[in-house]
């Protein structure tokens, strides 16, 4: 089954890019575009994508702003960002107002591909490149409000090695393959491990890593 996208970017050129790098990935087609935030919620209703590609810089509506209004519409909506911003607080809002993943613009075809198949899967992605940078802002957030005492998480030793994973924007399926592992097995660690801490976005999955200590600055 074909998966449907809403490429929405205010740059003509960006959007012919973007639409041949998705050309070349089987499964996938792009079924609209808008080149302004304001336009996502009256395209995303009437086309109803599987995924919408949404900038964040654009002239009139944000797709910050977008992206909330989507979401407030339409809760069940996934969202990747693609941006050339890298500033962090920026990136930590985009994912706390419910994107699902968050890709530089100076990516790959393949790993665009991988951001889409994560999404596809209902899974999250973060780019690699930006990975130090969201753990780093959550480092900040925790040093900066007052916590309640370290809890014990109950997470195995598999499971903290893998959330360990997650946290730094890998898929499943690169999970997978460096462990070892199926595809299912992991997956199955990730339902586990988002029921028991009760956690299911990756900026909250971040910042419990770090205010638990299960992932540093070094790592």
């Amino acid at each position: 089954m074909t998966c449907n996208l809403l490429l929405v970017d205010d740059h003509a050129l960006i959007r012919a890019g973007v639409r041949a790098l998705i050309l070349d990935i089987p499964g996938y087609a792009v079924i609209g575009e808008a080149n302004d935030g304001a336009q996502v919620l009256a395209q995303f209703t009437a086309l109803q994508p599987d995924i919408v590609l949404l900038d964040l810089s654009m002239k009139h509506t944000s797709g910050l702003d977008a992206l909330q209004q989507l979401k407030h519409a339409y809760p069940k909506s996934k969202v990747l960002i693609l941006s050339m911003h890298t500033d962090p607080q920026l990136i930590m809002r985009a994912l706390e107002s419910g994107a699902h993943g968050y890709l530089l613009k100076d990516t790959t075809a393949n790993e665009l591909e991988h951001a889409l198949l994560a999404l596809r899967n209902n899974e999250r992605y973060l780019s690699p490149a930006i990975a130090h940078t969201v753990i780093n802002q959550a480092l900040i957030h925790s040093q900066s409000q007052t916590t309640q005492p370290v809890q014990r998480h109950n997470l195995t030793a598999r499971q903290l090695e893998i959330l360990r994973l997650i946290v730094r924007g890998k898929s499943t399926r690169e999970i997978a393959h460096g462990l070892g592992l199926s595809i299912k097995t992991v997956e199955a660690h990730r339902s586990q491990i988002m029921k028991r801490l009760q956690i299911f976005d990756v900026a909250g999955l971040v910042l419990f890593a770090v205010r638990e200590q299960i992932i540093s600055l070094d790592d």
